[in-house]
């Protein structure tokens, strides 16, 4: 039985954890975030698959990890072989609506091989992630006929054949020169649109729009909002609200720099990296960071009102959450993807509606959690098939009302795909020798790297992840226990997802139903 008649799956993108009021950040204002966690349950050890866009979305669509989805870069297509969320339901006569960014791609092979015309509904459907695009919006380049965000603009005064290049992410200094906001240089000056007319306040009104429009019929809607992403503009009053020194301090030493693991050397020659590794950029970029995350709380707020004023408070299910976080800096890294807790360790959040859940309500819950338990906990809340042949996360639920499952994971792992960054070569590694994996437990980080030896953390005495223990011979005997572990995560992956396990236990030893008799004498 359904516990929940709606969903709202809100997702932001690049947000840090540690830049929340509710995980302690000490200035950042997030009062209606924290409130949903007042009213919810906060997990503190949340991760995602994969620390970039791509392969973390595809995971948190279709409740598997990326060895199983495959769709292991931003630019690497989802199998049209792959169900996602807004399939499954569907299959149940409903639809899930999006505002705002997926990162799906289109598997055109796929398509052609199956023969589905461009036009057909069912390529659509497919080449959409199974999304009913409300407005999709990616926001890293000039928006297409998929967003109503450039006709917006228009209407509202911002001419020019490239809203979003010539004032979204544009910046206007104090003598009126025009500026880009791709240049990291520039971003403490407030982008040329106004706050009210800014991707963040846009995307909001897309949907409350699309929840006031429903009434009383069943809804699912992910708002997938762009920031705090790069291009790190932010609209007046947002791109000033914070100073540097209500900033967190940088998580770094020097002595990282010193012998570093291969990778990570590579990847600190690319470009982001060179440059967040001064002082200047990190400096300039942090604030505004902050800033683009108040805006989104603040615009939350509005939304969460909406949901007071159409009395949806008690029969939807929340689920707040991000893709990965933002280095800034910290371990002398921009971007996202290597697998420090800082980019593997997101915000999580779930409001669960049910009257079980009461007992939790402001909970903090510390067991291991990940971004393909998004899928199982949605469909557990809309009384849905759990579809546990092809879904690799668990459902929340249990934990949100307080039960105690006889077992739950005691780690997580992640993974990444580094085959179309810069560090491929300069390390001179083809494609397919550009993997690693992350096996994250309470006490130990463990990096296993295709072709390089492997990293370690000590997270009880090093919390921080400043010192590699990967080359210590004193702890051999825990890097192989961790390696065993991911030997044994490997072996739990979905392969067989074309047919149930109730089909299976249906058909175990009836060959001989089927006509067969081999082995008789």
């Amino acid at each position: 039985m359904a516990s929940a008649k709606n969903l709202l799956f809100i997702m932001c993108d690049q947000l840090r954890r540690d830049h929340l009021g509710c995980y302690g950040h000490p200035y950042l204002r997030t009062a209606n975030i924290d409130a949903l966690a007042a009213r919810g349950v906060k997990f503190d050890n949340a991760f995602v698959t994969s620390g970039v866009c791509g392969p973390s979305r595809m995971s948190y669509y279709t409740g598997r990890t990326m060895a199983s989805h495959g769709a292991t870069w931003n630019r690497v297509p989802l199998s049209i072989g792959e169900v996602t969320l807004g399939e499954y339901l569907h299959r149940a006569g409903r639809r899930l609506a999006l505002a705002g960014k997926t990162h799906v791609m289109t598997d055109n092979d796929g398509l052609k091989r199956i023969e589905q015309a461009r036009h057909s509904d069912l390529h659509a459907r497919l080449s959409a992630g199974y999304f009913f695009e409300v407005d999709r919006y990616d926001g890293h380049h000039e928006p297409g006929p998929e967003s109503g965000y450039p006709a917006y603009l228009r209407a509202h005064g911002y001419n020019s054949e490239r809203p979003w290049t010539d004032f979204v992410i544009s910046v206007q200094d104090p003598a009126g020169g025009v500026h880009s906001g791709w240049k990291m240089r520039n971003v403490g000056w407030p982008s040329r649109v106004s706050e009210a007319d800014s991707e963040t306040a846009y995307m909001t009104d897309q949907a409350i729009r699309y929840i006031e429009g429903q009434a009383d019929t069943p809804w699912a809607l992910h708002l997938s909002y762009v920031k705090p992403h790069w291009p790190y503009v932010a609209p007046h009053p947002y791109n000033a609200m914070y100073t540097l020194d209500q900033c967190l301090p940088l998580a770094r030493r020097t002595s990282e720099l010193q012998d570093p693991h291969p990778v990570l050397g590579a990847y600190r020659q690319q470009e982001e990296c060179v440059n967040f590794m001064r002082d200047e950029v990190s400096n300039t970029v942090r604030p505004v960071y902050q800033g683009l995350i108040q805006q989104l709380d603040d615009h939350l707020g509005r939304l969460f009102e909406t949901l007071e004023r159409l009395g949806r408070w008690k029969d939807t299910l929340i689920v707040f959450t991000a893709d990965h976080g933002d280095f800034l800096g910290d371990h002398w890294l921009g971007e996202k993807e290597q697998f420090y807790d800082t980019v593997q360790r997101v915000p999580f959040i779930v409001y669960d509606p049910s009257p079980e859940a009461d007992l939790t309500r402001g909970a903090t819950d510390m067991r291991f959690v990940s971004a393909i338990d998004v899928v199982p906990t949605a469909l557990d809340a809309l009384g849905l098939p759990a579809y546990r042949e092809r879904v690799e996360g668990h459902s929340l639920l249990p934990l949100t009302r307080g039960e105690q499952p006889d077992t739950w994971r005691d780690f997580v792992v992640s993974e990444l795909d580094y085959s179309y960054r810069g560090a491929r070569l300069v390390l001179n590694r083809q494609p397919d020798e550009c993997r690693g994996w992350m096996v994250r437990t309470a006490r130990w980080k463990y990096c296993h790297w295709l072709g390089y030896r492997p990293q370690l953390f000590d997270l009880a005495n090093d919390p921080d992840e400043f010192v590699d223990l990967g080359a210590d011979a004193a702890f051999e005997a825990i890097r192989q226990e961790l390696h065993a572990k991911l030997a044994d995560w490997h072996g739990t992956l979905k392969r067989r997802v074309t047919v149930s396990d109730e089909e299976v236990i249906a058909k175990t030893n009836h060959y001989k139903a089927a006509g067969v008799f081999f082995g008789e004498w």
